[in-house]
């Protein structure tokens, strides 16, 4: 969502209108709402990969950002991934609010997957979703520069709802992924002459990629990237570095290129619970003034036991090596 803010006199938004001019490439080089833990939180972004986990989770995700300055984003985010017991199909479900200023706007989507075997253990899924995002904008919460401003003769808030269609491929073995996706294809949907004065929407590519290196049985090593694209915007790249410890406890750095820098932490506090947090320091001009963006995940595993989850190899009847309860990092 990018918010043409000089349309829009937000009394209490002066000084975060001021900083905007250090934060480009947060609100004009990313449309979709801005996740720091994005490798706990692909399902929002791709639906090719709702079907690819091994059993069914629901994810809750709550991000304040730029604390401290009047009006500045709040993201929530509720997920599910559903999995087919066929391992090829997979149904997932979501629901996100991101707030900025006096515009707030909620995405609702129902996506499907469908992944192949290219090798034994190489697998390709291909996603697709579909829903709406309704955006609101109170005019009442701001004081307008222009007395006669257009906007302000039909009502004192706005509401459009607009449909989106996604898609995106995911690729991925035990211990890598790669995966593409675009949000929405009906961007020029939203060019209706009211709402292009307020929204500036065009198509955006998400490109994300991670790697688990198995130091030894209680130490792994987690990389990731993530790459947004939107034409005629900065290139927003996001670099993150995890140790895994006993598979347990996960602590880590996040890096967002030209924007900020990030502690990461997180608990599996059961096999069917993950806790993640993450702090957010702005590296540009809003670090003098905002508090750190805060952002807190909650996974639920369903259907997964109790015990200590194995790591170990055996072999079917053919003889042929099997993997038994393996867990998943991404």
């Amino acid at each position: 969502m990018n918010l043409r803010i000089y349309r829009i006199g937000y009394r209490d938004l002066l000084l975060f209108c001021s900083l905007l001019l250090f934060s480009v490439t947060v609100l004009f080089g990313q449309k979709e709402p801005q996740y720091t833990q994005y490798m706990y939180n692909i399902g929002s972004f791709n639906p090719a990969y709702v079907g690819t986990v091994e059993t069914p989770d629901i994810t809750g995700l709550y991000r304040v950002q730029w604390s401290g300055i009047p009006g500045a984003p709040r993201t929530l985010r509720f997920g599910v991934n559903l999995p087919f017991a066929n391992e090829k199909n997979g149904l997932g479900f979501n629901v996100v609010s991101d707030q900025l200023g006096p515009t707030s706007q909620t995405y609702i989507d129902v996506a499907y997957s469908f992944q192949v075997k290219l090798t034994e253990e190489t697998r390709l899924s291909f996603g697709v979703d579909a829903g709406g995002s309704l955006l609101d904008v109170d005019y009442t919460k701001g004081d307008f520069e222009d007395e006669n401003e257009p906007l302000l003769n039909n009502a004192d808030t706005f509401n459009k709802f607009y449909p989106t269609v996604g898609a995106g491929i995911f690729m991925y073995q035990e211990n890598w992924y790669v995966g593409l996706s675009v949000p929405n294809f009906l961007t020029s949907g939203l060019y209706a002459d009211e709402v292009a004065n307020i929204v500036e929407d065009k198509m955006q590519f998400n490109f994300i990629g991670g790697y688990v290196f198995d130091f030894s049985e209680g130490l792994k090593f987690k990389p990731a990237f993530l790459m947004n694209y939107l034409n005629g915007s900065p290139l927003n790249l996001n670099l993150s570095a995890n140790f895994l410890i006993s598979d347990v406890v996960t602590l880590g750095a996040s890096y967002r290129l030209d924007n900020a820098i990030s502690g990461l932490a997180g608990l599996q506090v059961s096999n069917s619970l993950f806790l993640g947090y993450s702090y957010d320091y702005n590296t540009n001009g809003l670090g003098e003034y905002s508090q750190g963006s805060h952002e807190v995940i909650l996974k639920f595993y369903l259907g997964r036991a109790d015990s200590k989850v194995k790591k170990e190899r055996t072999r079917d009847q053919k003889g042929k090596p099997k993997q038994i309860d393996t867990p998943r990092f991404f």
